[in-house]
């Protein structure tokens, strides 16, 4: 069981991380359908890990109660044996001797019993109270160890209660581990924060010195494949990623290369910025069964 948990604790943390390193690469491409993909994804794992891990704790405390129920069971069981059979200790009280009222049963004991019984009371909440003012815990720990016969035998292989430090030792390699982790997390969310801000701002950046951008691009339809679909459905991809960018591109247009092969042409130029912007939006084609591949991209220098 443990082992199988292990397995399933191992690849749920790499599925994770396989899904978050994804999450943010997709992100920094402005692949949006697939980062979303990506990120659901990752939350399933999450919720997975989560669940396993309270089902986990969940185990554990029911084996504990019923270890503990055991337990009991087990020390009622050693009592209910131990136990001698008790018979009518107060056979004066049968009826039997009520009925001799003149005989030589002057019947005083019951009385001398009551007053007895009121008097050691008195003096038992006295002694309670003297003893618990300067009772000490060494008290409770000599009573402990006279309960400890009732406990349930030493598992072979295991150390008894009694060996165990009452105070684990303290780990120091451990919690050194522990902060330097946690020093270096502090330290790269930052990083990674400004890293992924830089990837995915929205900031127009200076035009560079160029005539126009080209990007070369396959398109592909699934069901209808006939021209008319292609044309139509690499227009619609076309138009909506131009206005992906930052950058003003109201010159853009789109010719026809190939059977599926088509060339867009920017003018001006787009920043470098805005270019992944738009390759990342042209492979990431959220049309209706459409998908598309950049095949190349380039710029057209201005000529002196």
């Amino acid at each position: 069981m443990k082992a199988i948990r292990l397995v399933g604790y191992t690849f749920g943390g790499l599925f994770a991380g396989y899904a978050g390193y994804y999450t943010v690469l997709y992100l920094t491409r402005w692949e949006w359908q697939r980062a979303l993909i990506s990120a659901a994804l990752l939350i399933v794992v999450e919720v997975f890990l989560a669940t396993v891990l309270l089902l986990t704790r969940l185990t554990r405390l029911e084996e504990r109660l019923e270890q503990n129920d055991a337990r009991v069971e087990e020390v009622r069981k050693r009592l209910e044996q131990t136990r001698d059979p008790v018979p009518n200790h107060f056979n004066w009280l049968r009826s039997s001797d009520l009925t001799d009222v003149n005989g030589s049963r002057t019947f005083v004991f019951v009385p001398v019993l009551m007053v007895a019984g009121a008097a050691l009371s008195g003096v038992a909440m006295v002694l309670q109270k003297v003893a618990g003012a300067t009772a000490r815990p060494g008290a409770e720990r000599r009573l402990a160890g006279r309960l400890a016969a009732l406990t349930a035998p030493p598992v072979a292989g295991t150390a008894s209660p009694e060996d165990q430090p009452p105070i684990p030792p303290a780990r120091t390699g451990r919690r050194a581990i522990a902060v330097v982790a946690a020093v270096a997390g502090l330290l790269m969310v930052p990083l990674l924060w400004s890293a992924l801000a830089d990837a995915t701002q929205t900031r127009a950046e200076q035009a560079p010195d160029a005539a126009s951008t080209t990007m070369v691009f396959r398109v592909e339809t699934r069901g209808d494949q006939s021209p008319q679909a292609v044309q139509l459905a690499a227009q619609d991809l076309w138009e909506t990623c131009r206005r992906s960018t930052a950058a003003e591109n109201g010159d853009a247009t789109l010719n026809r290369m190939d059977a599926g092969v088509y060339t867009g042409v920017v003018r001006p130029a787009l920043p470098s910025h805005d270019v992944m912007r738009l390759r990342g939006c042209i492979e990431d084609a959220n049309t209706n069964r459409t998908s598309a591949v950049v095949l190349g991209e380039g710029r057209a220098e201005h000529r002196g």
